[in-house]
This record gives structure tokens, C-alpha cells and sequence, in this order.
């Protein structure tokens, strides 16, 4: 337990996390807009039926919630974690089983008004929410075998539903999420250790076996994920990601102007994922080195000060709750900037708060509010 009285800085926002937040879903709104103003029938529709428009909306949706989540006590909301998780597990077999095909992927369920609502985005809250709550216990009962096996159960059980769906990308976010949250924790490293190795080792025989026999592996990794891992391997072009280097490229230091894009105006860049899988490429082109490095800065803020926040924690539960959103956010960033720049396989991963999608954007935010509600119920030493 810990002693109110002694948090006396508490209700102080932290505004170096609002301002980089901010600046991104700001970002984001303007090149989306230039993303989607160059198709055709983007310019027939009223303003407000646009996709920016669409975007402005989540904004203040996720904006919304995240002040509501801050408000809370952290703690009194990881009593509810269990609950959450299992909805969000519900939600998952519901995509499987009803869940609307979009390019071959069942990953949405289909709302009233034409809202779609992807479960895989908000599991991944209510996972980092449950797994917090469930480290958070006495360090003597981390060193049990138990302990490691059920944390790595709640992991897996999400990892495979949202891999069927299928989405890669979002499954391995679980993966390198709950492997940081475990170290962070206090799972003895040799476990961690073991368990590092294995999944290295079957990533490894997975690649192999994609080039030797993908046949064999059409149950567990779909032609177009082998098509993409064969893609980052080297041994097959992959046009998305070759344009995607060359609109990185062709911006040069100060890029080609906002709306200036020829990659993505021009179709080179694929319609359905200029502004969402590949809204990176499209900053770089527009904005160049310096917009890119301004996008790295704003997220470099919004990690770092997430990592003081976990540090000023008042107790584990609030430093296992931020560590995880951060586990989380870095992973989305990585994999994204690095699919767009050919460091990572191309895996559906959207860039938090710039990339359009509503279930993307506020889940992000609501990310953000649980950073801010541990910050807001710090200790004050």
C-alpha cells in the first residue's frame, strides 16, 4: 500500500506527452488528407465525408476516452482486467467465426452507421492492462515456474486467434510486448532467456521452410505472409515495398512539398495503404529527411517520457502498466518505420496516431490516457 498524502503533485499534466501526442495526430489528419485527396472519388465527396474528416473524428473519440481513462484510478480499473481480457477474447473468436473479409483478412466486425471495429486492436490494451495486473504480485512468486507458464498462456491465447485471422504483425506485437512487460517484472532472465531462443529458432525454421517447401506451411503461414517474408528475405521483389524506398528516397532533406507526392498521387504506392501501412513513406516523400526526423522526435518523446513515468510509478502495477504501453507503442513504431525502409517484412501495422484507422486511433490514445492516469497518481519522492 501507499500513503495518498504523499502524493501531492497529483492532477499535474504532463505536457510533454500531451504536446508530442498532439503533434502527431496533427501530423497525421494533414497527410491523410494529402494521402486520399489525389484518388477521384475522394474529390466528389462533401469535405466531411472525406477521410481526413474521418480521422478528425477519432481523434476526438480516442481524445475523449483517454481523458475519461485518466481520471481513474489505475488500480481501481485493473480489478476489472479479467473481465476486459475475456470480452476482448470473445471479441476475437466473433472476428473468426462473423467477422467482415477485407482483402482476404477477417480482422473487423461490422458496427451500424458503416463503422468497422477491429477487436485485435483493443485486445491489445486489455492485454497489457491484464498482464500488468497479473505481474504485479510479490517478486518470490515471479520466480515460479507457474507464474512464467500462465503469464506466457495469457499471451499466447490472443496470439493465436489474432494470427488466424490472419494478422501477423499484430500477433508479434503480443510476443514483444509481454517479453518486456516479463522482463521488466522480474521473470528470472534464464526463462526468458529459453524462451527467446525457441521462438528465434522457429522464426528461423519458418523462413527456411517458406523457401523450401511453403506448401507445407499453408495451415500456419498464408501464401501472401510467405509472399512477404520471401519479400524481406531477398529471393522475391516486392512492389509495394520498392516503392515505398523509393518514395523514402526521392524526398531528399527537405522533401517535395506537402500534397507534392508523385508516388502515391500517381497509384505507385498502393491506394488502400498510402495512408495507413505506408503513411511513413508519404510524410518522407512530402517532407523529407526533416519530416521524417520531426515524426522520430515526436515519438522519441512520447517513448521517453512514458519511460519516466514508469519510473515514477507509485507501485508496480503503475510501472508494469506504462512499461507495457511502451513495449507496445515502440513496437508499432518500429515495425511500421521498418517495413516502410525495408528492415522489417511488410505486416499491416499501423504508425500510432498517424496512420488513419479509428480502432487504431483511439486504442492508441487510450494507450496514451493509461500513461497519463499512472502519472497523474505518481508518487511525489
Amino acid at each position: 500500500m501507499y500513503d495518498r498524502t504523499l502524493n501531492d503533485k497529483r492532477g499535474e499534466l504532463d505536457w510533454p506527452l500531451i504536446v508530442a501526442s498532439f503533434g502527431l495526430m496533427v501530423i497525421g489528419v494533414f497527410f491523410v488528407f494529402s494521402a486520399t485527396s489525389a484518388v477521384e472519388i475522394a474529390k466528389e465527396m462533401p469535405w466531411f465525408q472525406q477521410t481526413f474528416a474521418k480521422q478528425i473524428i477519432w481523434c476526438a473519440a480516442g481524445c475523449g476516452a483517454a481523458l475519461a481513462l485518466s481520471k481513474l484510478d489505475y488500480v481501481s480499473l485493473a480489478r476489472w482486467s479479467t473481465v476486459i481480457y475475456w470480452a476482448m477474447i470473445l471479441c476475437l473468436i466473433g472476428v473468426l467465426v462473423k467477422g467482415s473479409a477485407i482483402n482476404g483478412s477477417k480482422r473487423w466486425i461490422t458496427l451500424p452507421l458503416g463503422f468497422n471495429f477491429q477487436p485485435s486492436e483493443f485486445a491489445k490494451i486489455a492485454f497489457v492492462l491484464l498482464q500488468a495486473n497479473f505481474l504485479s504480485r510479490p517478486v518470490e512468486e515471479l520466480r515460479q515456474t507457474k507464474t512464467f507458464w500462465i503469464a506466457l498462456c495469457l499471451t499466447l491465447l490472443p496470439f493465436v486467434l489474432i494470427l488466424k485471422e490472419p494478422d501477423m504483425g499484430s500477433a508479434l506485437v503480443f510476443l514483444s510486448t509481454s517479453l518486456v512487460m516479463m522482463f521488466v517484472a522480474g521473470i528470472p532472465k534464464r526463462v526468458l532467456g529459453t524462451l527467446v531462443a525457441t521462438t528465434a529458432v522457429i522464426v528461423v525454421l519458418v523462413a527456411v521452410a517458406t523457401l523450401m517447401a511453403p506448401t507445407r506451411l499453408q495451415k500456419i503461414v498464408t501464401p501472401y505472409q510467405q509472399k512477404r517474408l520471401r519479400a524481406f528475405i531477398g529471393v522475391e521483389e516486392s512492389y509495394n515495398v520498392k516503392q515505398a524506398l523509393i518514395s523514402v528516397g526521392s524526398g531528399g532533406f527537405s522533401g517535395k512539398g506537402w500534397r507534392q507526392g508523385t508516388q502515391h498521387s500517381l497509384g505507385f504506392l498502393p491506394r488502400m495503404g498510402a495512408h495507413n501501412d505506408f503513411i511513413f513513406s508519404v510524410i518522407a516523400e512530402e517532407e523529407g529527411f526533416v519530416g521524417s526526423v520531426v515524426i522520430l522526435t515526436l515519438y522519441t518523446m512520447l517513448l521517453f517520457y512514458g519511460i519516466k513515468i514508469a519510473s515514477q510509478a507509485r507501485d508496480r502495477l503503475g510501472k508494469l502498466l506504462a512499461i507495457g504501453v511502451v513495449a507496445l507503442l515502440f513496437s508499432h513504431v518500429f515495425i511500421n518505420i521498418g517495413m516502410n525502409i525495408r528492415i522489417m517484412p511488410v505486416a499491416g501495422i499501423p504508425l500510432p496516431l498517424v496512420s488513419y484507422g479509428g480502432s487504431s486511433v483511439v486504442c492508441s490514445l487510450i494507450a496514451i490516457g493509461l500513461l497519463h492516469n499512472v502519472h497523474i497518481h505518481r508518487k511525489s519522492y
